[in-house]
């Protein structure tokens, strides 16, 4: 067993080199192109409603006894789910949906999505003083989750007046 290991960890360290003279690395990430903020994203019509100008957007369902808190991507759907209705969440709440299992929720959910690696989420909801979801957002906010996304970055043309600069381009 040990023989295989060795194996298989050499393989991975051969494909993780770049040899010398490569200009370039092909990253598989279907992702990437989201987290450069260059990926495309659906506009829809300004009218509509829920809006589809995300890559991702949080979604918060409450039932009369639990309480879900889903991660939606534009294409694929839910990407990470988080409910009060877990065994690991439900034994350790009094109850599914006061106070606490939202102070709860809000935790664990930003916990997964900074394992996932998504720190930018639209959220939809507006806040008000003293109320169960306000305490959600701000804890999922504290988690280190930045609830809003940011904008794309599109090709800049010779006719544009404004050209803004891009974050990979260092002027100096």
């Amino acid at each position: 067993m040990a023989g295989s290991a060795k194996q298989i960890f050499s393989k991975i360290q051969q494909a993780n080199n770049v040899s010398k003279g490569t200009l370039y690395v092909v990253n598989r990430n279907p992702r990437n192109l989201e987290r450069l903020r260059l990926a495309y994203k659906v506009d829809g019509y300004h009218l509509e409603r829920p809006v589809r100008n995300f890559w991702h957007r949080l979604e918060l369902n409450a039932s009369k006894k639990y309480v879900t808190a889903k991660l939606v991507h534009f294409e694929n759907g839910p990407v990470i789910e988080c409910s009060t209705n877990e065994w690991a969440l439900k034994r350790h709440l009094y109850k599914g949906n006061d106070f606490t299992a939202f102070i709860t929720l809000g935790k664990v959910f930003a916990s997964r999505c900074l394992d996932a690696g998504l720190t930018e989420v639209r959220c939809d909801f507006i806040p008000s003083t003293g109320k169960k979801v306000d305490l959600f957002l701000r804890t999922v906010e504290e988690s280190g989750i930045c609830l809003k996304e940011p904008n794309r970055i599109r090709p800049a043309y010779s006719w544009d007046m404004h050209r803004p600069e891009k974050p990979w381009e260092v002027m100096e």
